[in-house]
């Protein structure tokens, strides 16, 4: 079912703007994916280090 506002219910949409008939309708967009995993077992939450723009290599933060 199609709404429109009430201004607009006698107005109809120009053949050249329907899509063609061959075309199929658009795909589902998927859902998200989990934003961040926990962290292995024995490893203590850090920071997302493409957040902050520096990654970490032997304890010392490296800017790129």
């Amino acid at each position: 079912m199609e709404v429109r506002a009430a201004h607009l219910r006698g107005v109809k949409r120009p053949k050249h703007l329907d899509p063609p008939a061959h075309l199929s309708p658009s795909p589902p967009i998927p859902a998200p994916a989990e934003a961040a995993p926990e962290p292995p077992a024995g490893e203590k939450p850090r920071p997302e280090p493409t957040r902050y723009g520096d990654w970490e290599k032997n304890g010392i933060a490296i800017d790129f």
